[in-house]
């Protein structure tokens, strides 16, 4: 189900909390992934608190794998290499911001199966999920 899109910059400042291996955070994911759908003209990448549930869960559109998209639970970046300074936006903010982003990045995360997954992403999709992963640790930037 498409969720109205949260705004709220104290609500957004929050780090959110772990998912769990629940039927309500599978369908947090799913209305994520409804939502990130419903906004792709405009929109590449969601995290949960984005559709004003607090939990670390994001969804993506993965260009490497042919604009589908991907949905992590309890995403941490374990490694990032090639720093460089970019302008981002976000559907939840008005306009702009420059932030420091990594070329490639390795990441930790659930699947939807609840396994454990470790991937390596690089160029626009690293920077993706470095940007919702931000929003997972409150970071606005």
């Amino acid at each position: 189900m498409q969720r109205e899109i949260m705004t709220s910059i104290p609500f957004l400042s929050q780090p959110s909390v772990e998912a769990e291996n629940t039927e309500a955070d599978l369908a947090v994911a799913q209305n994520l992934k409804d939502t990130l759908d419903a906004h792709r003209n405009g929109c590449v990448g969601m995290a949960a608190n984005m559709i004003g549930v607090s939990k670390r869960i994001i969804a993506f559109v993965d260009k490497e794998l042919g604009d589908r998209i991907t949905i992590m639970f309890n995403p941490h970046i374990t490694a990032r290499d090639g720093a460089y300074d970019t302008a981002e936006g976000c559907l939840s903010l008005r306009g702009e911001r420059r932030t420091l982003r990594y070329q490639r990045i390795e990441v930790t995360y659930l699947d939807r199966r609840w396994r454990e997954r470790h991937a390596a992403f690089t160029g626009f999709t690293a920077q993706i999920i470095q940007h919702e992963i931000d929003h997972c640790d409150g970071v606005i930037i």
